[in-house]
């Protein structure tokens, strides 16, 4: 089993990156605890709630 997870962070369709959470933190500009949030379930509730979701980041482990 790897020491790491890996990520992969979409907004809508599209794939914006993936690798290990410092990865995709520094590819967006963000704090690792960000990447990690995104795939929490209150994440996915609140991003869920909003007029376009569509349109959020959101982050899968994989």
């Amino acid at each position: 089993m790897s020491q790491f997870q890996e990520y992969a962070v979409y907004k809508g369709d599209e794939l914006i990156c993936i690798g290990t959470k410092e990865e995709c933190a520094k590819e967006l500009n963000v704090q690792p605890d960000y990447i990690y949030w995104l795939t929490t379930p209150t994440a996915k509730r609140r991003l869920a709630k909003r007029k376009n979701p569509e349109k959020c980041k959101v982050a899968l482990r994989l």
